[in-house]
């Protein structure tokens, strides 16, 4: 597997998500597929010492090579913080969103006669428009990518519903996330179980 990074020279400090780091990650995964064996990688990496466009952009520099590579298996995927020194909820679900976007980016496209809509070009004819044509109601609730943390609203209305900013709107959802988590079900024989070992575990390490 892989888990580049290289360091500031001027701190000595690591850094993650550069393009050395993305490089290594491509690398590696081809010498990985060379061989014919898995490949791990690292995800969502950053340096940011808080969930900002910083962090956003590094995590990215790591997860896009991490999918073109082809990897196998994918730690630290989201809400990774200051070089992994710090687990955030709000970066956890920016990093969510941007793990539904190359999901959706990397699904391979549908090229058919209903997806290609040559009966939509037919039907609209020379110097018309789409939005009224039957394939586009039948299709556009869920024909494009719905974002469930980014907003594309206009400044105005932005403003008037609070102004709030990316990391802000991710909070809220933590959150609510949070609030709403209801406890699977589990065997009670296997909880007591698991609930014995973690009991053994804890005595043993405190000695």
């Amino acid at each position: 597997g892989s888990f580049l990074s290289n360091i500031d020279m001027q701190s000595g400090s690591p850094q993650f998500g550069t393009p050395e780091s993305g490089i290594g990650l491509l690398c590696t995964g081809q010498i990985a597929r060379h061989f014919g064996l898995p490949f791990r990688s690292g995800g969502g990496l950053n340096s940011s010492q808080t969930a900002d466009a910083q962090a956003g952009y590094e995590s990215l520099m790591t997860m896009l090579p991490t999918f073109l590579a082809g990897a196998n298996w994918v730690m630290h995927t989201a809400g990774w913080l200051e070089g992994g020194l710090v687990a955030s909820y709000e970066k956890f679900v920016i990093d969510v969103e941007i793990l539904r976007m190359l999901q959706a980016e990397f699904t391979p496209l549908e090229i058919t006669e209903e997806s290609l809509a040559f009966d939509a070009h037919v039907e609209v004819g020379h110097g018309g428009h789409f939005l009224g044509a039957a394939h586009t109601m039948e299709r556009f609730r869920d024909c494009f990518y719905r974002p469930f943390l980014s907003s594309s609203d206009n400044f105005e209305k932005w403003n008037r519903t609070g102004a709030k900013t990316t990391d802000v709107r991710a909070n809220e959802i933590a959150k609510k996330k949070i609030a709403e988590f209801q406890m699977p079900e589990m065997d009670s024989s296997i909880k007591a179980e698991l609930d014995e070992f973690v009991a053994k575990r804890s005595e043993e390490l405190k000695k």
